[in-house]
């Protein structure tokens, strides 16, 4: 494997992981800070709050995201698979 072909390789990794993880942190960023606002406001100080909306909100981006997750899993094993194939 010359240093380009594990450059690009690597390149492509940070990128599949930026695809797959960030949608899902940044949406429990958001909830987190707008459930944060509300707590802030209304002196709420219940520490489980945050949770079960957070896990709702990635739930469903989850389900929303996971043809793209799919598709950039499935390009990614392409790649090393042609890497793998012609050495």
């Amino acid at each position: 494997m010359t240093p380009t072909q594990l450059i690009s390789l690597t390149e492509s990794a940070l990128f599949l992981i930026l695809t797959v993880a960030g949608p899902l942190l940044l949406t429990s960023l958001i909830v987190g800070v707008v459930i944060g606002l509300l707590q802030a406001l209304t002196q709420i100080q219940e520490t489980t709050l945050t949770f079960v909306p957070k896990l709702v909100a990635m739930g469903l981006v989850f389900l929303l995201m996971l043809p793209t997750i799919g598709q950039a899993l499935g390009a990614f094993m392409g790649k090393i698979s042609d890497m793998i194939i012609h050495g």
